[in-house]
């Protein structure tokens, strides 16, 4: 449908249905997708994945450039390519490029949860003064696919309003299961130290060693290892030997205990489908994100930063020095506990500001 209106794309949905007996009682939710041109099939084929767990209706607004004739292009996708959805896809142009509630409203499901989801930007200066974001229960933003994955998460954690979450941290969720899974099994010997190792363009490592830090009241390492995985290494150091959890490939994860024989655990990569599909599984405020990218940012004591690339991770040790909390007792970093010397090798103080920040590789994820 091209140079349409929404009213126009309601009638034709309600004719599409009458022809293919398509009724949307089963619908649970509305996807709301802001993506930019060239970008949304990925996002679209996530969201068709997802959908046959959570059946709903998905709206995709791909904006294009603002300078040329306002104009609203449609695509209506119904069926065996929809998933167990029925997909809108609108192409804004001009005034039409900037998504707003007044463009949705026609479109959205009656008395139906709304999700926002920004597969690669995050509106300026916040998702929050976008009307899309007022109106949605839920808001997925993805600070690692970001041009600056830091600088977008030092967004989040400066305009965190509940119903935010963040792909970065949806991507760990397998780690967080696993680390419980022991700690709950291990003696209750107190943790000295969390060593996080894995590329320092990745916000996931640093929000992962947050979660451990604050959870454990335990100094944090951040070791920046080469090479495209996001989360390479967790070892959390005990009086009584260490606990490493490591997954040197892409399926499989070994765990280290003092005192027991190694052990493989099947800890697959998360793409993009499993990690969508899991944040539509629920509604409400994810509290404990909201806890680590509030308090748990600000609170956690960062030991410091390890370079074992060859070369510095200016996001994460930027993005530490400003948000982070620090050394309570002000001292100089040590060497950390859990992570092997590098040549050539740099330890960065948290207290160290460094350079601009490199954005994120782009790719599939890795956590």
């Amino acid at each position: 449908m091209e140079n349409t209106t929404t009213s126009a794309i309601d009638k034709k949905l309600s004719q599409l249905r009458d022809q293919h007996g398509v009724v949307t009682l089963g619908r649970v939710l509305t996807l709301v997708i802001l993506a930019q041109a060239g970008h949304s099939e990925a996002a679209l084929e996530a969201a068709n994945f997802a959908s046959h767990e959570h059946p709903c209706r998905i709206l995709v607004h791909v904006a294009h450039s603002s300078s040329e004739e306002t104009r609203l292009d449609a695509q209506l996708r119904m069926g065996g390519d929809a998933g167990a959805s029925e997909v809108i896809v609108l192409h804004g142009y001009g005034e039409l490029a900037e998504p707003t509630e007044t463009l949705f409203s026609a479109l959205l499901l009656p008395d139906a949860p709304i999700v926002a989801w920004w597969p690669h930007t995050v509106p300026p200066p916040s998702p929050h003064t976008s009307s899309i974001a007022g109106i949605a229960h839920r808001r997925i933003m993805d600070s690692a696919r970001s041009d600056d994955a830091y600088e977008t998460l030092a967004e989040l954690h400066r305009r965190y309003v509940p119903g935010d979450t963040d792909l970065a941290w949806t991507r760990v969720t397998n780690w967080r299961i696993q680390l419980a899974a022991v700690l709950d099994q291990a003696d209750p010997a107190p943790v000295r130290e969390v060593v996080v190792e894995g590329c320092g363009r990745s916000p996931s490592v640093v929000l992962l060693g947050t979660w451990l830090g604050t959870r454990l009241d335990a100094e944090v390492t951040f070791v920046n290892n080469p090479g495209p995985r996001r989360l390479d290494r967790v070892t959390l150091v005990r009086d009584d030997g260490e606990i490493v959890l490591e997954r040197p490939g892409r399926t499989v994860a070994w765990l280290r205990q003092p005192g027991q024989p190694d052990q493989q655990i099947a800890m697959p990569v998360r793409d993009l489908n499993a990690c969508i599909a899991e944040e539509l599984r629920r509604l409400d405020p994810d509290e404990v994100y909201g806890e680590v990218l509030t308090t748990g940012l600000r609170d956690v004591r960062v030991a410091q930063i390890v370079d074992t690339a060859g070369e510095l991770a200016p996001g994460a040790a930027r993005f530490l020095a400003e948000h982070g909390g620090g050394r309570a007792d002000g001292e100089q970093p040590a060497a950390p506990a859990g992570a092997a010397p590098a040549d050539p090798g740099t330890a960065v103080p948290a207290s160290e500001p460094v350079a601009q920040a490199a954005s994120t590789a782009p790719g599939e994820d890795r956590a």
